[in-house]
């Protein structure tokens, strides 16, 4: 088995790299799936995220309103850090769950936003950095996500910078291109990664 850390700067394209690595064989593990899963209605993670942050930051269907936890945690590290207490041990629980479903000869991908900022980069046999500009990152954000600038550079300041994120790389996509520069560049990488699972 060869596991891949895949991480990028929000807005990056990590997510269109994920799908095609999939689409070669890899199996994906998504982070932010799993953080959505345990915090879904009637699970202890999303009990503990209320009696955290109050009632407040649940849909009146008793779903997470995940939009207003993003707007109290980013850019307060302090209530940043209370979630990521809850949530992550969640994750990484089920992450070694799924890891140890995987098939022996797999090339294993963990989809993870924030693999540099939870010091995770040592846990991988291959670190891949999905990476584009700034000004592509918050123009992504906005016209497709329809986040407003300053919620959008509020996220983009709470991760790590992209030379951080580059300085751990084994691997680095630029996805400020095309579609097909990016197919482009995940092939290789499949080429580069498969003989060695």
């Amino acid at each position: 088995m060869l596991k891949v850390g895949l991480t990028g700067g929000i807005g990056s394209g990590k997510s269109e790299v994920s799908a095609r690595l999939r689409e070669r064989g890899a199996v994906v593990i998504d982070a932010d799936k799993i953080a959505r899963e345990v915090v879904e209605p009637g699970t202890p993670g999303l009990a503990a995220v209320v009696a955290e942050f109050g009632e407040e930051v649940l849909l009146p269907s008793g779903v997470l309103d995940r939009e207003k936890v993003g707007r109290i945690v980013f850019g307060d590290p302090e209530r940043l850090a209370a979630l990521n207490a809850i949530v992550h041990p969640l994750v990484g629980e089920r992450t070694r769950e799924l890891m140890d479903a995987a098939p022996a000869g797999a090339v294993v991908v963990y989809d993870v936003p924030l693999l540099l900022e939870n010091g995770m980069a040592e846990m991988y046999d291959e670190v891949v950095v999905v990476d584009a500009p700034e000004e592509v990152q918050l123009d992504r954000l906005v016209a497709r996500r329809g986040m407003t600038e300053e919620d959008a550079r509020a996220r983009m300041a709470s991760q790590a910078s992209r030379a951080e994120r580059r300085a751990v790389a084994t691997h680095v996509i630029d996805n400020s291109g095309t579609l097909d520069d990016l197919k482009s560049q995940v092939d290789a990488l499949w080429e580069s990664l498969t003989p060695r699972r």
